[in-house]
């Protein structure tokens, strides 16, 4: 597979950043040269794919209101819509320049590359963009939606007991700094991308590994760092199950999610100009479909066998474990190989969590399973559907970027606790954060009636 299709603009080379393909995605034999159809298609498909992304913004914000508790729904929903519009504008700040530093990637490029994203004129010509990519404003859209992703993995897990401002600054670095550095390694032409100098492919399609075990790495520090919520944990080794919620807000936002991954997947494919391009878009919607669908089941089959009860949130965060499985690579499996990755990503969630209840890691909504441990295995299954993969490639380059990811989270994240602190009152906590940090309560009417 080819990726570094790293594109200048070529009538605005002076003010934009070398524009830069995110996932790996073959260029079709045969495919024009470059024409304004091809151009307008791509354009398109990034546009369209790119809002799909943006709705799982909303799936995100459902699906933690939901399984949250009641007195803490509105801080969840106050930190959604936070963390993308503070990833949003980071990422034009310094995010896109810095994930995308030009022409040979190297250490002068990218600390040369802070600067704002800059877009094409308004009404350019098609004589001056290059029509063997898609506008610079959809690529830079498209690409966003991801940034914004890595970030709402982490409000989830550090939900009911963390300050709403330390997490907002802590937004602010993931989105301005630490995802964009990891992920031009990869998709902004850096040492982890394919036709890198004595580097076999490491193969991430759209983002196992770069967008979601990112974001679960961070939550991970963030979540050893700020400790476990009052009386999740018994000194006798009990684990205290605090019940959602709102089952049916969790399940809408599983749903929502469930459909934004075909733009997270299907736009990764990364041109519609050609019948081979759309022929793949559709088989990576189809195998990103039965993934989730795979994971969803092997979640209800298992927890009825281990718990003699099905477990909705397992099987909500199952299907979400197969969305993530699959991300690594959606296009190369068959619907049945698809199939049985998201089923594995099931499977990992259904151990994963008691695993971090015996560790004491207390994750609200089980994020660090379902894009952590599913993310790590989705890199992984690559290899089994791929033969351009390496199996020693692709586990390096997940200690690379989990190692990088992990520790200066956890640095910026005790920075934080000695500075501003990061933890609530034990009293607020049991308040809920929706009174004692925002005064403002989701369902005033049960609580105050």
């Amino acid at each position: 597979m080819t990726f570094n299709k790293l594109l200048p603009l070529a009538g605005a080379a002076a003010l934009l950043p070398l524009a830069a393909v995110a996932q790996d995605a073959p260029v079709p034999a045969g495919a024009p040269a470059g024409t304004e159809i091809g151009f307008i298609l791509t354009t398109f498909m990034f546009l369209v794919t790119g809002f799909l992304v943006f709705w799982m913004a909303a799936g995100f914000s459902m699906l933690e209101a939901g399984l949250v508790r009641s007195k803490n729904v509105t801080m969840q929903l106050t930190k959604n819509i936070g963390l993308f519009s503070i990833a949003a504008i980071m990422y034009y700040l310094i995010g896109y320049n810095l994930m995308y530093p030009g022409d040979g990637w190297a250490i002068p490029n990218v600390l040369g590359a802070f600067g704002t994203a800059q877009l094409e004129p308004v009404g350019v010509a098609a004589a001056d963009v290059d029509l063997t990519y898609a506008s610079v404003g959809s690529d830079f859209f498209f690409q966003l939606m991801f940034c914004a992703t890595t970030a709402s993995i982490v409000s989830g897990t550090l939900a009911e007991r963390i300050k709403l401002w330390p997490f907002l600054v802590f937004t602010v670095i993931l989105t301005g700094l630490i995802y964009p550095i990891q992920a031009s390694w990869k998709w902004g032409g850096g040492f982890l991308a394919p036709g890198a100098e004595g580097v076999t492919d490491f193969l991430d399609f759209a983002g196992s590994t770069v967008v979601h075990s990112v974001g679960g790495w961070a939550a991970l520090a963030g979540a050893i760092v700020l400790g476990a919520r009052k009386g999740k944990y018994g000194k006798d080794g009990s684990v205290n199950a605090f019940p959602g919620s709102n089952l049916t807000l969790a399940t809408l936002g599983t749903f929502i999610l469930w459909m934004g991954w075909f733009g997270f997947n299907g736009g990764s494919q990364l041109y519609m100009d050609t019948a081979g391009n759309v022929a793949d878009i559709s088989r990576i919607f189809a195998n990103t479909n039965t993934a989730a669908a795979g994971g969803a089941i092997a979640a209800l089959i298992l927890t009825q066998l281990v718990y003699k009860k099905v477990d909705l949130t397992m099987v909500l965060n199952g299907a979400l474990a197969g969305l993530v499985s699959i991300t690594a690579e959606p296009l190369t499996p068959s619907l049945g190989a698809a199939t049985l990755i998201g089923a594995i990503g099931g499977v990992i969630v259904v151990f994963a969590v008691p695993l971090l209840d015996k560790l004491k890691i207390d994750d609200v909504v089980g994020a660090i399973p379902v894009h952590l441990f599913a993310g790590i295995w989705g890199t992984i299954a690559v290899v089994f559907t791929n033969s351009d993969a390496n199996l020693f490639v692709q586990l390096k380059s997940i200690v690379i970027v989990g190692v990088f990811v992990f520790v200066v989270s956890a640095v910026v994240w005790v920075l934080l606790k000695m500075t501003m602190g990061i933890r609530v009152p034990e009293e607020d906590e049991y308040m809920g954060l929706d009174k004692a940090e925002l005064g403002m309560e989701a369902y005033p009417e049960f609580t105050n009636g």
